[in-house]
């Protein structure tokens, strides 16, 4: 697995980690990205094992918390 070369972290997180980040269940997660409302995942294994790109989950997280600043 590939690390950013800014930090430690890896590129990707599963959906369990998305969850935690967010605080939003796998399930809610989901739904929301097959509505345009949350990142795609990326899949590893043809749809069998699938995975977030950290940097969109982050950049989700920031633009919420924009959202209610600018509100």
């Amino acid at each position: 697995m590939q690390i950013a070369s800014n930090d430690n972290k890896p590129r990707l997180m599963s959906p369990k980690e998305a969850a935690v980040a967010t605080s939003l269940s796998r399930t809610l997660l989901s739904l929301m990205s097959d509505e345009d409302r949350f990142p795609k995942p990326v899949d590893l294994t043809g749809g069998r094992r699938i995975a977030y790109v950290r940097a969109e989950v982050e950049a989700w997280i920031d633009s919420r918390i924009a959202a209610r600043t600018a509100a």
